[in-house]
């Protein structure tokens, strides 16, 4: 694989989409990841593979949007829901047939980018703290960030019915997916220590982090963000399409 031009083709791409979208939003765009390096890889193996770059990428946006850009009202509650989420997560991913994850995974790639086009067609309206519904986005992200880094599209959800000025959505967005990001080194380091070429493969795609995380930052600053996730979410469904199709074909076949 390390000899293959296709696997950095594709792995650099999907890492510096996932680090844009963290320097540009604080995150979103990690459910691009699995997809895209399922292309060249097993989604468990590109599920392991996308962690360790994910947690460096957390650490440069960091310095763009620290806890004065954080919403804490609602990290009190989103967190441990997260938390909870990941550890429902953790028994999915050890249990379940590798093919049922695959399919999972382009399942709620492409439920979650459906969401996407539908609402940006509806206003976004600002609404108060509410403990419950961050509660349930918290387990979703959680749940779906471990099986997939696909944990975005729920807090998003969340987050933007609050109706949060950009710089706190992207702030409170990076300050719970690097707390989850953190905890997950646990379970998948287990994972990693069973294929040790995974944090090899991490190792090789991480130069692109911090171009990514700095781009994104800079583009922050100067554009609107629905457009830039408009191309991302094309990108993301037509890579989901495709581990969906394959998970089902192996799955009736």
């Amino acid at each position: 694989m390390f000899f293959d031009p296709v696997f950095y083709l594709v792995g650099y791409l999907a890492i510096f989409l996932i680090a844009f979208s963290k320097g540009a939003f604080g995150g979103g765009l990690a459910l691009v990841g699995v997809p895209l390096l399922s292309l060249v890889m097993s989604p468990i193996e590109a599920a392991i593979v996308v962690l360790p770059c994910i947690t460096l990428m957390d650490l440069f946006a960091l310095r763009s949007f620290g806890p004065s850009s954080w919403s804490k009202p609602d990290l009190i509650w989103l967190v441990p829901g997260s938390l909870a989420g990941i550890a429902a997560g953790y028994a999915f991913f050890e249990f379940v047939d590798s093919r049922l994850v695959a399919f999972t995974i382009g399942a709620v790639t492409l439920a979650f980018a459906a969401d996407f086009f539908l609402r940006r067609r509806r206003a976004v309206q600002s609404h108060p703290v509410s403990a419950p519904l961050a509660l349930l986005a918290g387990w979703a992200s959680g749940f779906t960030s471990f099986i997939a880094h696909a944990g975005g599209p729920p807090a998003n959800m969340y987050l933007l019915r609050r109706g949060l000025e950009k710089s706190v959505y992207a702030g409170t967005n990076l300050a719970m997916f690097m707390v989850g990001n953190f905890v997950k080194l646990i379970p998948y380091g287990v994972l990693i220590w069973a294929k040790p070429w995974t944090f090899l493969a991490s190792l090789v795609l991480m130069p692109v982090v911090p171009v990514g995380v700095l781009l994104g930052k800079w583009m922050h600053d100067r554009l609107e963000q629905q457009r830039l996730f408009f191309w991302c979410y094309i990108l993301m469904s037509i890579a989901a399409a495709k581990l969906l199709f394959d998970a089902a074909k192996s799955l009736i076949g």
